[in-house]
C-alpha cells in the first residue's frame, strides 16, 4: 500500500527528496540494475529498496557523529555504492567518491584525498574492508578511520528527520580532480549545484520528451561522469538504468553495446577511446545480434571528440540501426558540476572543417575538405541554460570576439564553490574577472572557440606546446603517433615540450606492445628487437614532420603502464614530463 506524503514532485528540492518522493509514490518503480558478468545474473533496487538500503546507513552515520562531516566512499563498482552515496545525503554528510585501492601504486592517491579531506569515516563492504587492511602499514592513517561495512547493517523502518527544506548551499559532495597522485583537489558541489546541473542534463537530452527512457553505463562511479551521469541523473529523471563494472567493458567491449541491446537503452556516455575500443575489439560476427535502434543518445565527452571516429562508428553500426543523429557531442567538467554544454538529442553533430595552421594562431577559419591543412572539429553543442559561457583572451583579461580561440570562463548556479579547504586556489580558479570588472567566473584552462552559438573545443591552456612562435594541441601530435605504428597502444601516448638551450623541444612519450612483431622469423615470448624499435621511431618521426611540419627531438618508448595517468584513465601529461626529466622513466630504446 502506498504511504501517505505530503511531498509533491513540484517541492522536492534536492536529491534526498527525490530519492524519498519516489520511495513514497513510486516505491516499486526499478531505479538500478547491476549487471555482473563473474558471476550468473543480476542484482536490483527498486526505489523503496534503496530509500530503506540509504536510510540504515544514514542513520548509522548519524549516530557515529558524522553529520556535516566528510565520510569516504570505498566501493567496488556496484549497488551498495549508490545505497552509501545516497546514506551520505541522508545523514547531512559530505560524501567523498573514492575507489577501492587494487594495488600498493594507488595508496599515494588515496593518501593524498585522505589528508586532503581530513575525513574520519569510511563508508566500505566487508570484503573491500578485508583487502585495504592489508595495506594499512603502507598508509598509517587508514587504522585511524572509523570504517563501517555497510553490508553488515540491518535495514529497517527509519523516519526521515531532514524535513521538506534543504539548504541548497550546503555541500552534497567533493568530488576530487583527476590531479596529480600528491595534488587531487577536492571540488566543493552543492546541493544546489547538482539540481542545476540535472535539470540542464534533463533539459538538453530531451529526456522527459523520450519514450520509455533507459540508461546503460560501465563508467567509474566514484568519477564525476559516471556519478552523475550513471546515478544521479536517472534518479532525479525518475528512468531504470543498468550497469556494468568498468573492467568488464574493457575486457570485453560487446558488452555494453549488448546490453543496450538487450534492455533497450536510449541514454548512454562515454569518452571517445570508448567508441574506438568498440571498433577495434567487436568483430563484424557479433554485429548481427546487436539492436540498437533504441540508443538515441550516444554522449561522447570528457576528452578529445573525433570526428573520424563519429563517422567510423556510425557507419560500422549503421546495420545494427544505429542512428547518425543518436551522438551528442559535450564538454564538461567537475569544477561546473559536470554538464556545460553539448548537442541536443535528436539533433546531427556540428563538424567545423577550419584550417590547422590558422587554428594554431587562434583565429578559427573555416576551410574545405580538400585543403591542404583542413582539420575537422567537433562541435560541443551550445551550453546549458542558466549558464554563461564565454572565450576569454587569458593575458588581456578580454572577452574575444566569435572565431577566436580563447579561455572558457563559465558562470552560473552550476559552478562549484571552489576547492576545499584551498582559499588560495580556490580565488585563483573560481575567481577570475573581466578587464572591464564583471565576474567572477570559473576559468576553466580549457581554450575554446564559439562559431554560430556552438562551442568548440581546441586545446588546454596549460597543456599548449608552443615551437617556433607556434600553438600545438599535445591531443593533435598523440593522435598522429596513435596511428603512425600498429605496435603503438592506442591512449597511451603522450606530448609535451622541454626547454633545452633556450628552445622548446617536442617530446613523444609512446607505449608499446611487446608482443608485437615486425621481423619475420621472430620467436614467440622473445622481446622487440633493435631493430623493431628503430623502425617505430623512425615512423613516429615521418608522420609528425608529415602532419605537423616540426620535428621530434625525441622519441621514447616505453613498455606497458609506462604512461603515467590519472585514476579515469587519463594520460598525466605533466607528470609524465616531471617523470623524463628525473630520468625515472624505464624506455625500451634507451
Amino acid at each position: 500500500m502506498r504511504m501517505h506524503t505530503s511531498f509533491t514532485l513540484e517541492m522536492v528540492d534536492t536529491l534526498v527528496h527525490r530519492l524519498r518522493w519516489r520511495a513514497l509514490e513510486q516505491p516499486e518503480q526499478l531505479a538500478y540494475t547491476f549487471l555482473s558478468y563473474s558471476e550468473p545474473g543480476s542484482v536490483s533496487y527498486t526505489y523503496k529498496e534503496l530509500d530503506l538500503r540509504a536510510q540504515a546507513i544514514g542513520a548509522d552515520l548519524r549516530s557515529k557523529g558524522a553529520s556535516g562531516k566528510p565520510v569516504l566512499l570505498f566501493f567496488p563498482s556496484g549497488l551498495e555504492y549508490i545505497a552509501a552515496y545516497f546514506g551520505c545525503l541522508y545523514a547531512g554528510s559530505i560524501a567523498v567518491p573514492a575507489y577501492v585501492p587494487q594495488s600498493a601504486r594507488t595508496l599515494p592517491r588515496i593518501q593524498a584525498i585522505i589528508d586532503d579531506s581530513e575525513a574520519e569515516f569510511v563508508l566500505t563492504t566487508t570484503q573491500a574492508l578485508t583487502k585495504v587492511m592489508r595495506w594499512v602499514s603502507d598508509v598509517p592513517d587508514l587504522i585511524h578511520l572509523t570504517w563501517i561495512a555497510t553490508d553488515t547493517l540491518d535495514c529497517g523502518e527509519y523516519e526521515y528527520s531532514w524535513g521538506q527544506s534543504v539548504d541548497l548551499e550546503k555541500l552534497a559532495f567533493l568530488q576530487y580532480t583527476s590531479g596529480s597522485t600528491s595534488t587531487p583537489k577536492g571540488v566543493m558541489v552543492s546541493h544546489g549545484n547538482l539540481i542545476h546541473n540535472l535539470e540542464m542534463i534533463h533539459k538538453r537530452w530531451k529526456i522527459g520528451e523520450t519514450k520509455d527512457p533507459v540508461g546503460v553505463y560501465w563508467l567509474p562511479m566514484f568519477h564525476d561522469m559516471g556519478l552523475i551521469l550513471g546515478i544521479l541523473s536517472p534518479l532525479y529523471s525518475g528512468y531504470p538504468v543498468y550497469l556494468m563494472a568498468p573492467a568488464d567493458f574493457l575486457q570485453r567491449p560487446l558488452r555494453w553495446l549488448q546490453a543496450i541491446s538487450d534492455y533497450r537503452g536510449t541514454m548512454s556516455s562515454a569518452p571517445n577511446f570508448a567508441y574506438e575500443l568498440c571498433l577495434r575489439r567487436i568483430p563484424e560476427k557479433d554485429l548481427s545480434g546487436l539492436d540498437l535502434s533504441s540508443w538515441g543518445g550516444a554522449v561522447n565527452g570528457a576528452e578529445p571528440v573525433r570526428a573520424s571516429t563519429l563517422e567510423r562508428f556510425t557507419r560500422c553500426f549503421s546495420a545494427c540501426g544505429f542512428a547518425p543523429t543518436a551522438f551528442m557531442c559535450g564538454y564538461g567538467l567537475a569544477e561546473a558540476t559536470l554538464f556545460v554544454a553539448s548537442g541536443c538529442r535528436g539533433e546531427p553533430v556540428f563538424i567545423q572543417t577550419v584550417h590547422k595552421h590558422r587554428l594554431d594562431q587562434n583565429v578559427m577559419v573555416a576551410a574545405s575538405e580538400q585543403d591542404q591543412d583542413a582539420h575537422p572539429l567537433v562541435s560541443c553543442g551550445e551550453p546549458g541554460s542558466g549558464l554563461r559561457v564565454i572565450i576569454v583572451d587569458p593575458e588581456t583579461c578580454q572577452s574575444c570576439a566569435n572565431g577566436q580561440v580563447g579561455e572558457i570562463w563559465i558562470s552560473g548556479p552550476s559552478v562549484a564553490g571552489g576547492y576545499w579547504k584551498r582559499p588560495e586556489e580556490t580565488a585563483r580558479t573560481f575567481q577570475a574577472y573581466l578587464a572591464t570588472g564583471e565576474g567572477p567566473f570559473l576559468q576553466t584552462g580549457d581554450l575554446g572557440v564559439f562559431q554560430a552559438g556552438n562551442l568548440f573545443i581546441t586545446g588546454r591552456l596549460k597543456d599548449l606546446i608552443i615551437i617556433n612562435g607556434r600553438n600545438l594541441y599535445p591531443q593533435d601530435i598523440e593522435f598522429t603517433v596513435e596511428q603512425a605504428h600498429p605496435a603503438i597502444r592506442p591512449e597511451c601516448c603522450v606530448a609535451f615540450s622541454v626547454d633545452e638551450e633556450d628552445q622548446e623541444h617536442l617530446i613523444v612519450l609512446a607505449e608499446i606492445d611487446h608482443r608485437y612483431r615486425l621481423s619475420e622469423g621472430v620467436e614467440d615470448g622473445q622481446d622487440i628487437s633493435a631493430l623493431d624499435l628503430q623502425e617505430i621511431v623512425k615512423s613516429v618521426r615521418e608522420a609528425i614532420s608529415a602532419q605537423h611540419e616540426i620535428l621530434v627531438h625525441k622519441v621514447v618508448l616505453l613498455k606497458i603502464g609506462g604512461i603515467l595517468k590519472t585514476s579515469s584513465g587519463k594520460p598525466q601529461r605533466r607528470a609524465c614530463r616531471q617523470a623524463f626529466l628525473q630520468g625515472e622513466l624505464k624506455s625500451w630504446n634507451e
